[in-house]
């Protein structure tokens, strides 16, 4: 369900896989839950991964710390990058990706043109080959199911990601790849490359991510207005 990446004091830092559920559900251990029993400790929540989602994941260890937490992602302190692998033609192949987000039907969002309080995404894009494109998604707020309909919304949903139209695949591809922030006065940056999915092991993806993507934080991200 995870490995442990990083045992600080006040927190950990997990991997979480794909087709793991968040929180528990049908009588199911989710990953938070599972992390408990293992560590034989209470945790708090700061942020979450939708249950296709795979990647890096931050729990605290006391309530003081995810206080501290939930301020730094309110302030957008926390850098997150995601890589997503979509087939077809984008309507753009870098830039941002901005609107209000709404319920939509069978648990789905969708994406409004207005802006009263916007989801906003940065990307980048590849082609990796074969009408695949790899993307490299930087989101500047935390709405649900944000990045599956950003890229839904310029007409490339992620592949397996069925619910928002993406082609059957062997898991969803998006993967919390990154994460950069400083917690009292230290600065954390992680790392972590997907290791399931047959796409995702491609030489083209691994070639992108050695040469072009490797500091994410580093590349000049495009305007986002």
């Amino acid at each position: 369900m995870y490995q442990i990446l990083e045992q600080h004091p006040d927190f950990i830092v997990i991997n979480k896989s794909p087709k793991v559920h968040f929180h528990s559900q049908d009588g199911t251990a989710g990953v938070v839950a599972q992390v408990e029993a293992d560590l034989g400790i209470k945790l708090f929540t700061v942020h979450r991964l939708d249950t296709p989602t795979s990647g890096l994941l931050i729990l605290a260890k006391t309530p003081q710390a995810a206080a501290e937490f939930t301020e730094l992602f309110s302030e957008h302190k926390i850098q997150k990058f995601y890589l997503a692998i979509a087939k077809g033609k984008p309507k753009k192949k870098q830039g941002g990706i901005i609107g209000d987000m709404a319920k939509s039907r069978r648990s789905m969002y969708k994406l409004l043109r207005t802006k009263t309080n916007p989801a906003i995404t940065q990307f980048f894009s590849q082609s990796i080959g074969d009408g695949l494109r790899l993307y490299l998604l930087k989101p500047l707020s935390g709405k649900t199911h944000q990045l599956r309909v950003a890229l839904s919304s310029i007409g490339v949903p992620i592949l397996g990601d069925e619910l928002y139209g993406g082609e059957v695949a062997d898991r969803c591809y998006l993967h919390a790849m990154a994460l950069d922030f400083e917690y009292q006065d230290k600065r954390y940056q992680f790392i972590q490359l997907p290791e399931i999915g047959d796409v995702f092991q491609a030489p083209s993806v691994t070639d992108i991510l050695q040469q072009d993507w490797q500091a994410p934080e580093m590349l000049a991200w495009p305007k986002h207005t």
